[in-house]
C-alpha cells in the first residue's frame, strides 16, 4: 500500500497524464510509461514540488529536464504504427542527451534495449544512479559525444535527441535502421521538431511543431 509522499506523488502524476491526454497525446503505453516513472527523483531536491508540472526544470550544469509533453510526443512519434512490429514499438533505441536519466526511465517502460549517451558527467553519474534507483538496469549509459550517436552499437530502431543541431547530424542518420525512425528539434534561434524515417528509397523529413531545446553541443565534459 502507498502512503503519505508516495500517495500524493502517485496522484499528482495520473493528473499529470490527465494533462498530456487533454492536450492530445493519445497513446496509452506512452501515457502509461510517464505515470509509472517517478519525475520528483529525476529532480533537484528544491524542485521536487514542481516535479508534475508540464514544464522544463533546471539540471544545473546549463541543462534541464524535459517537459513531459514533449517526452510524451517525441516518443509517441517514434510509435506510431509500429507498436505490433517492433518491441514496445521502439525496438533497439538510443537517447541522445540523457542529462539526469527521465527521459531515459520513461523509454525503459516500454523497451529493455535502450541506449543512453551523455556528454556531461556530473548529468551522467546523476542518471545512473537515478535508474539504479528505478532498478532500470537494462538501460545502457555511455559517456560521449552525442553528435557521433553510438557506432558501436548501431544500428537503431529509434532515435530520439534531446538537444537542437542546425541539421540532422549525419553520424545518426547512417546509425539508423531501414525502416527506422528518429526524432529530434533542429534549428537554433527558432527550433521545429522534425521526424526522420529511413526507408529503402532513403531518408524522409517531415517537420512538425515549434519546440526550444538546450542546444546539441560536440566534445564531452
Amino acid at each position: 500500500m502507498v502512503t503519505g509522499i508516495g500517495m500524493t506523488s502517485t496522484r499528482t502524476r495520473l493528473r499529470m497524464v490527465d494533462r498530456l491526454r487533454e492536450r492530445g497525446i493519445q497513446d496509452e503505453a506512452v501515457l502509461s510509461a510517464i505515470a509509472t516513472v517517478p519525475r520528483h527523483i529525476f529532480v533537484e531536491e528544491a524542485m521536487a514540488h514542481r516535479a508534475y508540472e508540464d514544464t522544463a526544470l533546471p539540471l544545473g550544469c546549463s541543462q534541464t529536464i524535459s517537459q513531459p509533453y514533449i517526452v510524451a510526443r517525441m516518443i509517441e512519434l517514434l510509435r506510431q504504427g509500429r507498436e505490433a512490429s517492433l518491441a514496445g514499438g521502439l525496438g533497439k533505441t538510443l537517447e541522445i542527451g540523457a542529462g539526469c536519466g527521465y527521459q531515459a526511465a520513461v523509454l525503459g517502460e516500454l523497451t529493455d534495449q535502450v541506449y543512453a549517451v551523455e556528454r556531461i558527467e556530473p548529468l551522467l553519474n546523476k542518471a545512473k544512479a537515478n535508474l539504479r534507483q528505478l532498478q532500470q538496469f537494462h538501460v545502457r549509459l555511455q559517456y560521449a559525444d552525442g553528435q557521433l550517436g553510438l557506432p558501436a552499437a548501431a544500428p537503431f530502431d529509434s532515435i530520439i535527441v534531446a538537444a537542437a543541431a542546425p541539421r540532422v547530424p549525419p553520424a545518426l542518420l547512417q546509425q539508423l535502421a531501414l525502416g527506422g525512425r528518429m526524432v529530434l528539434p533542429v534549428g537554433s534561434a527558432e527550433q521545429q521538431l522534425h521526424l526522420v524515417e529511413r526507408t529503402p528509397q532513403g531518408f524522409l523529413e517531415t517537420k512538425l511543431e515549434g519546440v526550444r531545446f538546450v542546444p546539441l553541443l560536440s566534445g564531452v565534459e
